[in-house]
């Protein structure tokens, strides 16, 4: 797991030092402050046996990190919606990883990088793959798991970091919006907000 944590955290770190030239910045602007970050390895595991289609895993939200890295999942299931909200299944190639911005980005940027909105639901299609995984094993004898397992990893950036937007950026967001919605704050401060937001952190 430390292997594979670690796999994941710098398959970040340069996905953020992309951004950071892409974005025309010091290639270390984002990953200098990912250092030394909380960075949260977290697995998660559904029982498709014990739950039917409609099930909602993880209801419509974004994340309250940096960036956010998947694994292929054994199983369909996760919807993403785009920038002008339209919502889509996601399908990562095998041997790909997918990342999606969380809100620190977001408010680095000033609205520039959207947090990406995402929720897990067990659909048809996901039913469909695990009865065709009973099928073979009954037929086979080979166990075929019918988990849908959810390999994620939530890089942070370090709890001290200024996560106000970017001067160096100001002609890529509204000045006047980031003023009513992007206030200066520190990551830390960041993440007991949204902690705040769900019932997660003291009052």
């Amino acid at each position: 797991m430390d292997s594979w944590g670690n796999h994941m955290i710098n398959a970040c770190t340069t996905a953020a030092q992309m951004a950071a030239v892409g974005l025309n910045l010091p290639e270390t602007t984002f990953s200098e402050r990912m250092e030394n970050g909380s960075h949260l390895l977290a697995p998660t595991a559904s029982d498709l046996m014990k739950y039917d289609v409609g099930t909602a895993f993880a209801g419509f939200h974004y994340d309250l990190n940096f960036i956010t890295i998947h694994g292929k999942s054994r199983y369909p299931g996760l919807f993403l919606w785009t920038r002008d909200w339209k919502k889509m299944a996601c399908k990562v190639p095998e041997g790909c990883l997918l990342m999606q911005a969380g809100i620190m980005f977001e408010w680095m940027t000033g609205g520039y990088v959207v947090a990406g909105f995402h929720e897990v639901v067990y659909t048809d299609a996901t039913k469909r793959v695990r009865d065709q995984k009973i099928a073979e094993k009954a037929e086979t004898g080979i166990h075929k798991s019918t988990w849908r397992i959810s390999s994620t990893l939530f890089s942070h950036l370090r709890f001290d970091v200024d996560i106000s937007p970017l001067p160096e950026l100001a002609h890529l967001y509204d000045a006047e919006t980031v003023r009513e919605k992007y206030t200066p704050m520190t990551a830390h401060d960041k993440l007991l907000e949204e902690l705040r937001g769900i019932n997660l952190a003291p009052k």
